[in-house]
C-alpha cells in the first residue's frame, strides 16, 4: 500500500520528502466483511469495509471508531504554518506549488481506520464488492452524498475524476496503470476493471482518490471563462468534505471553515472528527522566522524536524510555564529510508563500489554527536523500524525467493548481513577513508594533484542539491570527508519550487530525500524503485534504479499470497536494494516531535497507528482561557 496520511493532514505531503505510513496486508484469502447490502443472485457481496489483514475490526453498522470522543466539542480555531508559498488550488496537475490542506474540502470513496494497519470503511461509498480473483472492484455510492452546492455526488463524478487524475498527473497515471477502465454500472455504482487478476491491493487503493465535482470543473468561473482542470487556479474549488475554503491570500494564507450542513457529519466514520470551526495555514519563507512566530503565538502546532531546535530552541517563557507543550509520538506503523541519494543516471555513480565508498566517507557517529545531540540512529533498511526490515542472512521462504536471482544480485546478499560503516573516532574515520580510497581505485579512479580523476582525467565532482537550511549544515559536515578522498563538493541551496523542478527533471548529482514505507508495501514500490519509473519525470525513483532483479522482487511483494509471503518478499527486496548501495543511508528517529500551545485536547487513548492530529483533536475552551486570547 502507499503511504497514507491522515485525511486532515495539516502539512502538505511533499512529494520529495520522507513521510509516515500506516498500511497493512492480508493473511486471509479475501478482504471480506459483513455485506452492507444484499447482493443480487450470482453477484459478489457488497461490504461496508475492506481489510488486507482479513476481517475489518469494525462490523457493519458500527457507531464510531473506538479512538474518537463522540462528544468532542465543535468550535474554535486552529492555526498552522507552512514554509515556502503556494500558487495553485488544483491538486490534479503536478505543476505549481499546491496549497496545504486541500484534502479538507474533498471526500474519498473510503477512509482508513487509524487503529488498524490495513482497513478502510465507506465514506462516499456505502458498499464495495469484488470478484474472487480481484480483477475488478465496484463501489456503490451513498444516496445522500452531495457537493457543497447541494448537487448529488454521482458515478459520473467518480469516473470523470479518475480519468482527469490519470490523464493529467503522470505519477497517478503510473500508480493506477493497472486500472484499464472506470465506468458506471448501476444507478449509484462505479466499476473499475483491472488488467490483471490476483493483485489484492487494487480494490482498496482505488478507494483512496479524492472525488471532484465534474459540473464545477467543466463549468464557467467567476471571470466568465471556462474552467480548465489542466491548469493551476486560485479560484476556491467546490468540494464535498467537512470543510470549504473561506479565504485565500495567494502565497501567504489559506483559511478553511467547517461546513455546518456537511452531508457526512453524522456518518460513523466521521463521528468525533472535524472538530475545529476554522483551520488556517500561514506561510513563512524561512524556518527560523517560522519558529520564532510559533514562540510568539502566531500559530498553534508545530512538528519539529530539527534535533538542534528540539534540544536548544524551546527554552522560552511559555514553554517553561507550561503554556507550550512538547510531546513526542511514537511512529508504530511506519518505516522510512532517508538517505543521500546519488543520481545513477550519471556515469560517475553507476559503479556500486563508488557508492559504497561514499558511504564510508559519511561519519554518522560524529555527525550525530556534533549536530544532532545523539538523538538519531543510523538507518540500515529501506523499511527501518518495522518487521519488514531484513537482518542476518536470508533463510526459509526469503532464500527461496532469492535463489533464482543468484548471479543477478550482489553475492553479499547471500553471504553477509548488510551493515553501514561505523566511525565515531579518528582512527575509525581514517580506516573508513582508506577503505573508500581502495574502492575508488578498484573502480578506476586515482588521485592526481589532490583531485580524484577517472581514466580520462576527468575530476570527480558532486553537487549536493538541498532545499532546506537545516540540511545545509549536514552537507557541510559531510563535505570535508569527501574532499579528503579528492572529490570536489559544492552545496547548492535553492528555494522549494526550484528544488522540486530540478528533482522532477533529474537535474542533480545528489539530494537528501527518501521514502516512507508502510506495513504493507505493494504497488507503490514500482514508483519508488521500479525500472519503468526511472525515466519518468516526477516519479519517486529519484536515483534512477533500473535493475531487473529489483523488478522481479517488487512483483513478489505485490503478488504475495499471505502475510508470511509478503514479509519474506519484502526482506528480499530490502536486502537487494541495500547491497546494491543505491543510497548512502542517513538517520531516523522513530518518533514525531511536536510542540503546541496548550489550547487543545484529544481522546484519552489515541489510535495505535497515528496521533491523528488534527483529525480527532478539538479546541479546549477551558485550556485556551488560561493561556489568553489568540494574537
Amino acid at each position: 500500500m502507499p503511504l497514507l496520511l491522515t485525511r486532515r493532514a495539516f502539512t502538505l505531503a511533499a512529494a520529495l520528502a520522507p513521510a509516515l505510513a500506516t498500511r497493512g496486508f492480508a493473511e486471509e484469502a479475501a478482504p471480506a466483511g459483513p455485506p452492507a447490502t444484499a447482493p443480487a443472485a450470482g453477484s459478489p457481496a457488497f461490504h461496508h469495509g475492506l481489510s488486507l489483514m482479513g476481517q475489518p475490526k469494525y462490523p457493519a453498522g458500527f457507531a464510531y471508531f473506538d479512538y474518537v470522543n463522540p462528544a468532542a466539542p465543535k468550535g474554535g480555531p486552529l492555526r498552522l504554518a507552512e514554509d515556502g508559498g503556494f500558487d495553485s488550488l488544483n491538486f490534479v496537475i503536478p505543476r505549481g506549488s499546491l496549497a496545504s490542506g486541500l484534502s479538507l474540502i474533498y471526500d474519498t470513496l473510503m477512509v482508513p481506520a487509524f487503529d488498524e494497519v490495513a482497513s478502510e470503511y465507506g465514506l462516499i461509498a456505502e458498499g464495495v464488492s469484488y470478484p474472487a480473483d480481484f480483477s475488478s472492484v465496484t463501489y456503490r455510492l451513498r444516496a445522500g452524498a452531495k457537493w457543497h452546492d447541494g448537487t448529488p455526488i454521482t458515478p459520473d463524478d467518480v469516473v470523470w475524476s479518475f480519468e482527469a487524475l490519470v490523464a493529467n498527473n503522470p505519477n497517478q497515471k503510473f500508480y493506477y496503470s493497472h486500472v484499464v477502465k472506470a465506468q458506471q454500472t448501476g444507478a449509484r455504482e462505479v466499476t473499475f476493471t483491472f488488467d490483471q487478476a490476483g493483485n489484492r491491493e487494487l480494490p482498496q487503493i482505488v478507494g483512496q482518490f479524492m472525488v471532484l465535482p465534474k459540473h464545477w470543473w467543466t463549468g464557467v468561473g467567476a471571470d466568465g471563462k471556462p474552467r480548465d482542470i489542466t491548469q493551476g487556479t486560485l479560484e476556491p474549488p467546490l468540494g464535498s468534505g467537512a470543510y470549504r475554503i473561506k479565504s485565500v491570500t495567494p502565497g501567504r494564507t489559506i483559511v478553511y471553515e467547517r461546513v455546518a450542513d456537511y452531508w457526512g457529519k453524522d456518518l460513523n466514520v466521521n463521528v468525533g472528527k472535524d472538530n475545529f470551526s476554522e483551520i488556517r495555514y500561514e506561510y513563512f519563507r524561512d524556518d527560523t522566522v517560522m519558529l520564532e512566530a510559533f514562540k510568539a503565538d502566531q500559530y498553534d502546532f508545530r512538528i519539529e524536524s530539527s534535533a538542534k531546535n528540539w534540544a536548544t530552541a524551546y527554552d522560552f517563557p511559555a514553554r517553561r510555564d507550561g503554556r507550550v507543550i512538547l510531546e513526542m509520538f511514537e511512529n508504530r506503523a511506519s518505516g522510512v529510508m532517508q538517505a543521500f541519494i546519488p543520481n545513477l543516471r550519471r556515469a560517475k555513480f553507476q559503479d556500486r563500489r563508488v557508492r559504497r565508498a561514499l558511504n564510508y566517507a559519511l561519519d554518522f557517529e560524529g555527525m550525530n554527536h556534533a549536530l544532532f545531540f545523539d538523538q538519531y540512529k543510523r538507518i540500515s533498511s529501506y523499511f527501518s523500524g518495522t518487521e519488514l526490515a531484513s537482518s542476518g542472512l536470508p533463510q526459509g521462504r526469503e532464500l527461496e525467493i532469492l535463489n533464482p536471482l543468484k548471479g543477478k544480485v550482489p553475492q553479499e546478499v547471500f553471504t553477509a548481513a548488510y551493515a553501514n560503516p561505523v566511525s565515531g573516532d579518528e582512527n575509525a574515520r581514517r580506516a573508513n577513508l582508506r577503505d573508500a580510497t581502495q574502492l575508488l581505485k578498484a573502480a578506476g579512479y586515482e588521485v592526481k594533484n589532490r583531485k580524484l580523476v577517472d581514466a580520462k582525467g576527468e575530476p570527480f565532482t558532486i553537487e549536493i542539491l538541498i532545499a532546506s537550511p537545516a540540511f545545509e549544515r549536514v552537507a557541510v559536515f559531510y563535505k570535508p570527508a569527501l574532499e579528503r578522498l579528492g572529490i570536489s563538493v559544492s552545496i547548492r541551496l535553492v528555494d522549494s519550487s526550484q528544488y522540486i523542478n530540478r528533482v522532477r527533471a533529474r537535474d542533480f548529482d545528489m539530494i537528501v530525500s527518501g521514502w516512507g514505507q508502510s506495513l504493507s508495501p505493494g504497488n507503490e514500490q514500482r514508483d519508488y524503485f521500479g525500472s519503468d519509473a526511472a525515466s519518468r519525470e516526477g516519479s519517486r525513483n529519484y536515483g534512477g534504479i533500473t535493475d531487473p532483479a529489483v523488478d522481479v522482487l517488487i512483483d513478489k511483494v505485490i503478488y504475495a499470497t499471505d502475510r508470511a509471503d509478503l514479509v519474506a518478499a519484502t526482506h528480499a527486496l530490502d536486502r537487494v536494494l541495500l547491497w546494491n548501495e543505491y543510497v548512502i543511508p542517513a538517520w531516523t528517529l522513530n518518533y514525531t516531535r511536536t510542540a503546541r500551545w496548550d489550547r487543545f485536547s484529544h481522546p484519552a487513548n489515541l489510535p495505535a497507528y497515528s496521533f491523528a492530529f488534527p483529525d480527532i483533536w478539538w479546541f479546549d475552551a477551558e485550556k485556551a482561557a488560561k493561556i489568553g486570547s489568540i494574537k
